[in-house]
């Protein structure tokens, strides 16, 4: 996380204090640096070099429009599992014709709508989507183009809730039915098949899932022009891992890629690639203030006004994020702390066992919150979402507002 470091002892990001953050906005609430997103976005598009490519960003991971706007800018395609996700492509200034559609239960008004506004591609994950997919393009006067996911079974070393590769999970189809579905799609009237695709999980920390995962797409894509079926791009998915903790050391993009790209030498067809935690993962904190220190027998507690409704993933897969102090060299005595919050759950702790000198009011960052921080958020305990901050430089944007327990209100009625 190079864009974030101390000054005068205060922890910045970029140019702009998180303390005089903190002091505007209120906390909880996540930070942003865009030069941390643009460094790493370009880091997988240059990586390819002149090979055919496309680097779509999973809008999944954070789909802040402001986020998403300073990746359309850089000329980003993305990947969407949902018209709310599409949506919020167009109105970033995304460019649809640079846009896939991914998941496994797309509803109708879902392909509708894909196919009016032209994305580049659907990834169709089983023969009833194929059929469906046909018959709505047909009464649009449209043709689909679609890549087939194939579940390649490969085990990526990650949290089974974020494996999606393996022959048990929900996504894709099997890999020995791959050929035959192929045909059978390229005999559609209103579709017309482009690519193959795949996607084995998230956070994974070592090359050999991709290594693996790329050898079985080329070998597939070599079996399907045999067999008269071409094969013009290959989607290799996303996945790539971020540094959480000490222990895991993730490749760099360049790393990735150029493992992609041999198993694809001498291939004519184009690369995609779906990143997203690996753009924005540490890209974004959440800044949280310390509101109560406690002590029951031997256990330390900060009480901070974050909670699982802000940042999920340390109840939801025991993730690990570094806490660090916004304010360092206080002189105060360390003690280790479980990070907790108000929520009424056991499960809402932000991170346990962790080594702080810090006292109530004290601001701390939780590092590496970008990618499926705010996006996750919810309203549980009937406590507002977070603001969302993007630092440009000395530049401090809000790219969306503290809620309001009017606007958790708004949408309810009354029993008459």
């Amino acid at each position: 996380m190079t864009d974030f470091h101390y000054r005068d002892q205060v922890l910045h990001v970029e140019s702009a204090s998180l303390t005089d953050i903190a002091a505007r906005f209120g906390t909880p609430c996540y930070v942003y640096s865009r030069a941390a997103m643009e460094r790493r976005w370009r880091a997988f598009d240059r990586a390819f070099e002149n090979r055919a490519h496309l680097v779509c960003y999973a809008v999944k991971a954070n789909s802040t429009l402001g986020v998403l706007q300073v990746l359309a800018r850089l000329g980003s395609g993305f990947d969407i599992v949902s018209v709310g996700e599409l949506e919020r492509v167009l109105a970033a200034g995304g460019d649809p014709a640079r846009t896939v559609f991914s998941g496994v239960g797309k509803r109708e008004d879902e392909m509708r709508r894909a196919l009016e506004v032209r994305i580049r591609c659907f990834n169709v994950e089983s023969e009833a989507e194929l059929r469906r997919l046909d018959g709505i393009a047909g009464s649009m006067g449209r043709i689909a183009e679609v890549s087939l996911r194939v579940n390649p079974d490969v085990d990526p070393g990650t949290h089974p809730y974020i494996s999606t590769g393996l022959r048990d999970n929900k996504f894709g189809i099997a890999h020995e039915d791959a050929v035959r579905l192929y045909r059978f799609g390229n005999g559609l009237a209103n579709i017309k098949m482009t690519g193959i695709a795949c996607h084995v999980g998230s956070q994974i920390v070592a090359l050999a899932p991709f290594q693996d995962t790329a050898a079985r797409m080329a070998a597939l894509a070599q079996e399907l022009e045999r067999a008269g079926l071409p094969v013009q791009h290959v989607d290799l998915g996303g996945g790539l891992g971020v540094r959480h903790e000490e222990q895991e050391q993730p490749p760099e993009p360049a790393a990735l890629v150029n493992v992609l790209c041999a198993a694809f030498a001498g291939m004519d067809v184009e690369l995609r690639i779906e990143p997203g935690r690996a753009i924005i993962a540490n890209a974004g904190v959440l800044l949280t203030r310390v509101e109560y220190l406690k002590q029951n027998g031997p256990k330390r507690f900060a009480v901070v006004d974050a909670a699982m409704n802000d940042l999920l993933r340390p109840a939801l897969y025991h993730s690990w994020h570094d806490i660090i102090p916004v304010r360092a060299g206080d002189g105060l005595a360390e003690f280790r702390y479980d990070i907790v919050g108000p929520v009424c759950e056991s499960a809402d702790f932000l991170g346990h066992d962790r080594a702080l000198a810090i006292e109530a009011g004290d601001l701390v960052a939780v590092c590496s919150a970008g990618a499926y921080g705010a996006v996750m958020a919810s309203n549980y305990n009937s406590r507002p979402r977070a603001p969302e901050i993007l630092v440009d430089g000395p530049q401090v944007h809000e790219i969306r507002r503290r809620e309001t327990i009017a606007d958790l209100l708004r949408p309810e009625k009354p029993v008459p």
